[in-house]
């Protein structure tokens, strides 16, 4: 098939990577159809009105961007789909004590499910969107995830839900350039998005904080509770469990003898177990519904390199399938903040092999 018959959509947001992403599928030749998602966010929250992913500033940039490439736009209203699945998601892990990494779930059930199946609809061949990463086949025609180019830009870590169906039908085209190159080429194509800042933090909390969301939204996953040292002993009160993080050491609101810091919470007792920086981490986690992107799992345990958080470096370790989707991974060295609800991801060099949701780690205490 020619590339003019190759119809691609683009998810574009008004900000410099989809923009870009569009623009270099233009200049390849390909049919390109932008599509920007319109996502819920709670207009009583946060001093805004609307999800900090799709303002209508943000809609006229990528509107814009679009006229200026000569291709069609469309909004896509995903406000009901993001709402029952991202935020509530977001709630609930709050709710069993996990602190969750929502992107992951958005990615899992928004851009590569509800947003490729929309493509699709459309006789798309691809979707394509603007994170750093790449997409290569192996010596068998499988579909494997790469790191991008950009190492302090790589987003392979929340990429690694995908698998081979999503893979084969996707394409990452600023994951073969650094950041730099990618404003550059901004600038070159004439896009008014080349100087834009990149876009942090959780869309749809607007200008607020977590915390005040889910005491708007969930306010029994705010209920004080005792905080415990790993000996049982009770060193005081926490303000809802949902507002602390593993490796936590300010803002406990208890003195001690020596800092004190968060090791494990326990939502069934509703309690917060603290302990000294020597109790702080381990080498070994357990992970859950893992998600090889090979389609299964190795047959055996393998020694590769692993990430318990998007900005962490990958760690050297054994990595052991287990049944049911799991998987056990063991460090060479204790890794201070392994945080159940967060993600384990699995590299060998700079290809990501899949990962799943860390369930424990084998050094919480008893409480």
């Amino acid at each position: 098939m020619k590339r003019s018959e190759t119809r691609v959509v683009v998810a574009m947001s008004g900000g410099v990577d989809s923009s870009v992403a569009a623009g270099l599928l233009v200049r390849a030749g390909y049919d390109v159809v932008g599509m920007m998602m319109r996502l819920w966010s709670d207009d009583a929250f946060g001093g805004a009105e609307h999800n900090r992913c799709c303002t209508p500033a943000q809609m006229s940039e990528a509107g814009r961007v679009a006229e200026k490439l000569g291709i069609p736009f469309y909004v896509l209203d995903s406000k009901e789909v993001f709402r029952d699945t991202v935020v509530e998601y977001f709630i609930e892990q709050h709710r069993a004590g996990i602190t969750p990494n929502p992107c992951l779930e958005c990615n899992r059930k928004i851009r590569f499910d509800w947003l490729l199946g929309n493509a699709l609809a459309l006789d798309a061949d691809y979707l394509a969107t603007g994170h750093y990463a790449r997409i290569s086949r192996d010596a068998g025609g499988s579909w494997q995830l790469r790191q991008g180019i950009d190492a302090q830009k790589d987003q392979s870590y929340v990429l690694s839900v995908l698998g081979q169906a999503q893979l084969a039908r996707t394409l990452f085209p600023v994951g073969e350039y650094p950041k730099a190159e990618v404003r550059a080429l901004a600038a070159e194509m004439g896009l008014d998005v080349a100087s834009k800042k990149d876009s942090q933090d959780l869309c749809f909390l607007g200008n607020g904080d977590y915390r005040d969301f889910l005491q708007l939204h969930a306010p029994d996953v705010l209920i004080a509770g005792p905080i415990v040292n790993s000996a049982g002993e009770i060193l005081g009160e926490h303000q809802g469990l949902a507002k602390y993080t593993i490796g936590q050491r300010k803002g406990l609101g208890i003195s001690y003898r020596e800092p004190l810091y968060v090791l494990a919470m326990n939502p069934f007792k509703n309690a917060l177990i603290v302990g000294t920086r020597d109790e702080l981490g381990c080498d070994e986690l357990i992970a859950e519904a893992v998600n090889w992107i090979a389609g299964s799992a190795p047959a055996a345990p393998f020694y590769a390199a692993a990430k318990i958080r998007h900005q962490a470096q990958p760690q050297a370790a054994w990595v052991s399938p287990l049944p049911r989707g799991r998987a056990r991974i063991t460090f060479d060295e204790p890794q201070r903040d392994i945080t159940p609800g967060q993600a384990a991801v699995v590299y060998q060099g700079d290809i990501c092999l899949g990962g799943g949701l860390i369930a424990k780690q084998n050094a919480v205490p008893p409480v």
